[in-house]
Parts: structure tokens; sequence; C-alpha cells
């Protein structure tokens, strides 16, 4: 016994219900968990295309502050199913004079069964706005019925226009090929334009919402980029490392996440992982603020300041030997006359002077050579013992040291330019470093990079800093961001303290590190074969 009438038409409203509802929630939750504006915006217009039975589409973005007609309307994408149309991005002015225009004025739908009727409609109506014609005349495509539907914000603030063209037929076939526009189109009904009304309810909630999401991304950006500026006005000779420390580890990132196999084949970064990375490459070095800006930028074992006054102790010592042969000629003079006895004093003080002028230059010699960040060969340190009990009579004529305790301590440094106390005030820049992003609210996505970034300076043998960690404790962003650093420090221009390390000679000295079992053998090896390093060195 077959159905009845009714009942087939109740059985396919049923069906149409349930499919209508089904996308609804498939849209909903696709449209909630797209980021970006355009895949969103192209996915809007798909879905309100599909329920309706639209042919072809275009969606518009409400630009711009102020009143709505101090606002432009972007149209940023079209759909069509009858024919391939790529029309380039333009803007409208939101006004009156266009059906896009007007919907955003009104904030209501404005649904046109049949747009070759709207110059026969009487004067005043809301019909007698003006189609733009740009896809007809660019295409010769032809615009029968029209659906434009505006998109609302949570707080009733439009946010763009979907506008639905030629509802179809038959949906699932081109016009082509059903006859044509005046065949195969009929006007968009009350159900698709309530349907499309509550699509685009909610794609302006999620359009905003992705707007704020880029509003936030970009503020962050902004306080990133500010970060940095601040660090490298801090230390000016590391200027642009960085941003070259986070483009060398989110590069090796996306090789390492295409790895099919070996150690590495589970590891895996999406696009939010990727970001993470950056931002804390760009901030693994941003606890240098917390350092003393004359320890970031010492160049010399010895600060100039000391340095000079050295040298004035020492030109002092010499000016006073001098005043003292002087002193004891006179003396001579006056006891023994013009005698022989005399002159041979005389010749022991020039002797006396003449030794004292080549220890105060052999200790300038010294001082200099030691000043520099060099390796320091053990006999300069015993000089430098030496040296520490050298002294010269004061104006008061008390005895003073020609070097103070701390400078023999500085220039006895023996590879650097830092001192034991210095260097453990420039390795607390990675503490600075975690606890200053650690006061940030990052977010769920962002979380981990206070973490990544105050890991990059810690070894998998335990020897790193600050916290001695153990390789299962390093997380592999920071391991990536351990040898990008290491290698971008030993190929960077010339500092005051180095020079720059040639590519083949750094990638050595890291190799030598992996040798250690400091670095992550399996992440140099991609960082090698593929070339990673030229992401920076193209750049410079």
């Amino acid at each position: 016994m077959s159905n009845s009438p009714d009942a087939d038409r109740d059985a396919a409203e049923i069906a149409r219900l349930r499919y209508e509802l089904q996308e609804l929630v498939a849209t909903s939750r696709a449209l909630s968990s797209e980021r970006d504006t355009r895949k969103l915006l192209d996915l809007i217009l798909r879905k309100c295309r599909e329920v309706t039975g639209a042919d072809a589409g275009s969606v518009y973005i409400v630009e711009g502050e102020g009143a709505p007609t101090a606002r432009t309307l972007h149209f940023m994408l079209s759909q069509n199913d009858s024919m391939n149309v790529n029309l380039q991005e333009f803007r409208l002015p939101v006004d009156e004079h266009s059906i896009v225009g007007q919907a955003v004025l009104d904030a209501q739908p404005i649904n046109i069964p049949d747009l070759e009727m709207l110059t026969q409609t009487p004067s005043g109506d809301v019909r007698r706005v003006r189609h733009n014609r740009t896809m007809d005349d660019t295409t010769g495509y032809r615009t029968r019925s029209l659906l434009t539907v505006p998109m609302l914000s949570a707080r009733g603030e439009v946010m763009g226009v979907v506008q639905l063209i030629n509802r179809k037929r038959q949906p699932s076939l081109p016009l082509s090929s059903d006859g044509g526009v005046d065949v195969g189109v009929i006007p968009f009904d009350a159900r698709a334009e309530e349907f499309a009304l509550a699509l685009a309810s909610q794609a302006g909630i999620a359009l905003e919402n992705t707007m704020l999401y880029e509003e936030i991304r970009n503020l962050f950006d902004g306080f990133v980029d500010a970060s940095v500026t601040a660090i490298e006005s801090r230390d000016p000779t590391t200027s642009g490392h960085s941003r070259r420390v986070a483009t060398l580890t989110v590069a090796l990132a996306r090789h390492v996440d295409a790895v099919p196999d070996g150690p590495l084949r589970d590891i895996r970064f999406s696009q939010d992982d990727l970001r993470q990375i950056e931002y804390a490459g760009m901030l693994h070095d941003f606890g240098k603020v917390g350092v003393k800006e004359r320890v970031l930028v010492k160049a010399k074992k010895l600060y100039p300041e000391e340095l000079r006054e050295i040298e004035l102790r020492l030109s002092y010592a010499l000016k006073a030997a001098e005043a003292r042969a002087w002193e004891e000629k006179c003396g001579a003079l006056e006891r023994l006359g013009a005698t022989l006895e005399r002159q041979e004093r005389w010749s022991a003080i020039e002797s006396e002077l003449a030794h004292a002028r080549q220890v105060l230059q052999q200790a300038r010699i010294l001082v200099k050579a030691a000043n520099e960040p060099s390796v320091l060969e053990e006999d300069s340190v015993e000089k430098l013992l030496e040296l520490a009990h050298l002294s010269y009579v004061g104006p008061d004529g008390d005895s003073r040291p020609c070097l103070e305790p701390h400078e023999v301590r500085a220039l006895q440094v023996k590879r650097g330019s830092l001192t034991a106390l210095e260097r453990a005030e420039i390795e607390s820049h990675v503490v600075h470093t975690f606890n200053f992003l650690s006061k940030i609210p990052w977010g769920r996505s962002l979380r981990n990079i206070p973490r990544i970034a105050g890991a990059h300076h810690e070894y998998l043998s335990g020897d790193g800093y600050p916290g001695h960690r153990g390789a299962n404790d390093i997380p592999v962003e920071s391991r990536m961001m351990t040898i990008a650093d290491i290698f971008d420090a030993l190929t960077a221009s010339d500092r005051p303290y180095k020079k720059a390390v040639p590519v083949n000679r750094a990638l050595e000295i890291v190799h030598a590190e992996v040798k250690t079992g400091r670095l992550d053998a399996s992440l140099f090896d991609v960082f090698v074969k593929t070339e990673v390093y030229k992401t920076i060195l193209s750049k410079d």
C-alpha cells in the first residue's frame, strides 16, 4: 500500500527540517572553530548557498569607524556554480544607493524575487536601489533573484553582508544545464530567507569573534615587537638576533613536523604551536632588560673607565719615579758636589729610573694584552700575579697598588670578557625571561611560551643553566631554539667581543656540542640536511 500525498509531503518536510537542523549545528561548530577571516567568509558564503540553493553569492565586510554612512563595504569574495568567476576586491560606500548598503543601514534582509522588475516598482520603494552589476558586466552572468542578508554581531552591529544570487530550481545542477536563468531560477522564499538570516546571525558573531581574535593577535604582535625593540636598544650589538632565532626555530619546526620516521616521527606542530615557538624565539632574551647594561655590552675584560684609571695610575707612578729620581739627584749633588762619587750615584739613580720605566711599560703592555677577550696564556696569568704586587707612592706618601684586586681578577679571566659574577648576572637573564613572561596571560594556545623561552640555555647533558635540567625536562621547542641561538650567535656580524664565524665553521662548532651530548643530534641532523640556516643567511 503506497503512502498518501500528504504523508509524502510530511516526510519530505521532516527530512528537510532534519537537514536544516543538522546544517545549522554543523555550521555553528565550523564557524566557531575557524580563525582565519578569509576561510571563515568562504565557509559562511558556501553554507548559506547550500541551504538556500543559491547558484552564486558574494560577501562584503563593513570597514571603518563612526556612523554607518562614514564606513565602507569591502567586497571580499564571490562564489559561482555556473561559471568560473575571479572578481577583484573593491569598496562601496554604505548608503541607500546600493542593495548591500541599504541592508547595512536597515540591518534587515532584502529579498528581491526578480531583479529585472526593480525599475517597475513605485517611487521610494527600497527596491529602487541600484544593484552592483560588476559580476554581471564582467562575466556576462545574469542576476535574477537576489537575497541580501546582514551579518549581525552579538551587539546588533552589522559586521558585513551576505548576498545570495539566483536560487536554483534544481540546486544540484548549474544553471547552464537547467534551462538557464529564465527557467532555472526561482525566488528565495520565506523559508530560505529565514534560514539564511539564522546562518548570517551565527556568521556575524563568528566574524566578530574572529576580528577580535585578530585584534588580540595584532596586540600581541605589537607587544612582542616592542619588547624586542626594548631588548635591542639596551644591547645594540645583538640587533636582529631575537628575530633571527625565531625565524630559524620556526623553520626547523616546520621541517621536523614533516619527518616521516626515526625519533622525530611523532612530533607535530599546529599553527598555534608554530606561533608559540615564534613568540618564544622573539622573547627568549627578554630577561636582558633585568641585566645591567654595562655588563650586556662589555666588550673587554675591563670597563673603559677601569682601564683609564689603571693607565692614570701607571702614568702617575712613572712621574712619581721621575720626581723621586730628580729629588735623589739633587740630594746627591748637595752632599757630594762635583765628585766622582756623585757621578756614580747619579748613574745608579738613572739605572733605577730606567728599570722603573721598563717595569711600568711592561705593565702597560701586559694590561692591554690581557684586557682582550681572547684566550689568556698561562704565562700571562703568572705575570698578572706578579703585577698585582706592583705599587707606587701616592701624594700622601702611602704605598698604593697599581692594580686593584678586582681589576686583577677581571684580567685573569681565561676566556671571554666576563668575570664569574658578571657571567652569573648575564645567565640570570633566563630566569628574568621566565619570570617576566610568566606574568603575561598568554591563554591556552600560547601558555608554554615562558617554559620554552626559559629553557633555551639548558643542555641535554645537564650542564646548562639556569636549572641544569636533564634531557627529559627540556621541551623539544627549546632544544630547537638552543641550536638556532648558538648558530646565530656564532655567525652574526662582528661584535666588539668577537668576530663573525663562517657558516661551515659554525656548523662544525655546533656539531662538536652535539658530540658532547649537549645538543639534540636528530634535530641538528634536520637543521643541516634541510639547510634551515639559509633562511636567515638569505636575508642578510
